[in-house]
Formats: C-alpha cells, sequence, structure tokens
C-alpha cells in the first residue's frame, strides 16, 4: 500500500471544512468488491460502506449508503425518503447525474447535493469507511464529521 494516497476531490472538500479523516490507499491490492477492499485494508467491513444512487417515480434522485456485504431493500429506502417507489439507476447514467463512476462513487462532492441515507447500522461505530470518489481509495471518518459535509440522515435501509 503508498505511504501517502493520491489526493481526491473528496479529500480536497473535507480539508477545506477542516474535517480529520483516514485516506486509505487499495490500488495495488487487486480488491475489487467492497468486501474484497474491507478485507485488503483490514476493515470490518459492515464499517465499510457503498454509495448507491437511485431514481424515485417522482424524478428525485437519492443516496444510500449501505455495508459492502449487505443489500440496498429497496422498499425500506423508498419509505425512509418518503417515496412510493425507487429503483437503481443504470451505470451510465451515474457520471453525467454525479461526477462518479461505478466503483468511485461518494456521498461528498456530486454534482449536485442529494438527499442521503446512511444504514442505521454507521450508528455502531466510531468511524465508517467510504470511496473517496476514485476508485482505489477510501476515506475514513466519523458519522458526526460526515454529516458536517453530507446532510446525510440514518434509518434501516438494508434487506433482512
Amino acid at each position: 500500500m503508498a505511504a501517502k494516497p493520491e489526493k481526491t476531490n473528496v479529500m480536497r472538500v473535507l480539508d477545506q471544512h477542516g474535517i480529520a479523516y483516514t485516506a486509505r490507499d487499495y490500488t495495488k491490492t487487486g480488491a475489487v468488491s467492497g468486501a474484497e477492499v474491507a478485507r485488503a485494508l483490514g476493515l470490518d467491513p459492515d464499517a465499510v460502506f457503498k454509495t448507491l444512487v437511485t431514481a424515485a417515480a417522482s424524478g428525485e434522485h437519492y443516496v444510500f449508503m449501505v455495508p459492502v456485504e449487505r443489500e440496498l431493500d429497496l422498499k425500506k429506502a423508498a419509505r425512509a425518503v418518503g417515496e412510493k417507489s425507487i429503483r437503481m439507476i443504470p451505470q451510465k447514467e451515474l457520471l453525467p447525474l454525479t461526477g462518479y463512476i461505478h466503483g468511485g462513487c461518494s456521498p461528498i462532492g456530486m454534482k449536485k447535493q442529494f438527499v442521503t441515507v446512511i444504514d442505521e447500522t454507521a450508528q455502531l461505530y466510531d468511524t465508517v469507511t467510504f470511496s473517496a470518489g476514485k476508485v482505489g481509495y477510501q476515506v475514513e471518518l466519523s458519522l458526526k464529521d460526515l454529516r458536517k459535509v453530507v446532510p446525510v440522515t440514518c434509518a434501516d435501509i438494508c434487506e433482512e
């Protein structure tokens, strides 16, 4: 692993807000899935989150963060944001909508700030880890500090 990870836009935003974080570089590990990334970094996969972007029938978009080994429950997610239904957006829509590619999507620094919900289990950990906005890089920080940059709420949004 690299001694000092490359700075990503997410890290720059955190720096601008004076927020302490741990940058993690897994570019040399060969890890692809979130579970592989957690293992490669020696982290609890329940405290490593993937960022998912959805669209509702209303036309609104929502961001959900779930532990890497869990799946988003679309019905619970829709209830959490007051929508009748939501669906995952097609991968080809991700970059134009958020500015991020699949595997490097972060709730911080999207082109537009969307309503963001993290699974309630995040509250069980001192820190959470998620994409730093570029494949191969993660950031770890407290939920409290994440909320200083993104107005994130907690809800039960994972499949059983």
